[in-house]
């Protein structure tokens, strides 16, 4: 099954576009590889005040734009995960408008044991003032706003239900235009097949991802998702089948045709992969870097 993704590269940075009467979209000016046309940072109106969703990189033309176009004052800042393209301006606009941030926790490595830098890397500048588990529901007047534990492209991500609108605004749990890199040691591949199962028990009208344009049928698009996942996995089992292998080798074997530009990214889904077997015991990695079937 092929993902149909929704592709929407006229998506403009520093243009606010109303999605609906209660929801304002501005993407930030950091369009690339990873991020597609910039992050996008969703306002909700709310009875009071305004809502903000993953404020996007520390630019701080942005992160003005973000608190000129509010339509109330900015209390809240909500944070899918802490990668500096999502949570890396939350400081910066927290310090203009005395908000509250919340987010899951603080990034789940260390400096220096994160996973390599895909876009703009870890944030570990970014602490949440109030932590939400799965299921909490976020302080605001006149929005019902709910927090979903979504693991697997890092340990920490939540998307964020809206109830209004019957909504759920993924971060990088669910974008439109790609699939989620899974980067350990903080992405883990079982628990984003384990998210993803999670999101086809929800009854969600709409996706509203950071980075690209909304997924207006998400069961489906999910269930493409899953089985292109799941596709992956089974070409990365079968290219250890006739022996031992480097995961350079493995990216060869299954990305055929791949940019070079990407093959860090495949690599790390690659060995995601992996260690999701390894765990089940179904794969062995040598200590010169072969990965190979423990039947072998």
């Amino acid at each position: 099954m092929s993902v149909p993704f929704v592709h929407a590269p006229d998506l403009k940075p520093g243009v606010p576009e109303a999605l609906s009467e209660r929801i304002t979209r501005i993407i930030a000016p950091n369009p690339g590889p990873f991020t597609y046309t910039g992050s996008g940072t969703y306002l909700l109106k709310a009875a009071h005040e305004t809502v903000v969703i993953d404020p996007g990189p520390d630019d701080p033309g942005h992160i003005e734009l973000l608190a000129a176009f509010a339509p109330q004052p900015i209390k809240t800042i909500l944070i899918t995960h802490t990668h500096a393209d999502h949570s890396g301006g939350a400081n910066r606009l927290q310090a203009m408008t005395g908000a509250t941030t919340f987010g899951y926790g603080p990034h789940p490595s260390p400096p220096g044991g994160a996973a390599p830098a895909l876009d703009e890397g870890a944030d570990f500048g970014f602490a949440p003032d109030r932590a939400l588990n799965d299921g909490a529901a976020v302080p605001v007047e006149g929005l019902s706003i709910t927090a979903v534990h979504t693991p697997g492209h890092i340990s920490n991500h939540l998307c964020f239900a809206l109830e209004e609108e019957n909504a759920l605004f993924t971060g990088d749990h669910m974008m439109g235009w790609a699939t989620t890199v899974v980067a350990p040691p903080d992405g883990d591949m079982a628990l984003y097949m384990e998210s993803l199962e999670l999101l086809l028990r929800r009854d969600d009208a709409i996706y509203y991802p950071t980075h690209g344009a909304p997924i207006d049928d998400p069961h489906p698009f999910v269930h493409a998702v899953r089985a292109h996942r799941l596709g992956r996995d089974q070409s990365v089992m079968a290219a250890l089948a006739d022996g031992p292998k480097t995961i350079p080798d493995i990216v060869d074997d299954v990305y055929v045709g791949l940019s070079s530009a990407l093959k860090m990214a495949a690599g790390l889904n690659v060995l995601a992969h992996l260690q999701m077997h390894e765990v089940q015991g179904e794969v062995t990695r040598g200590d010169d870097g072969l990965f190979f079937l423990s039947s072998h």
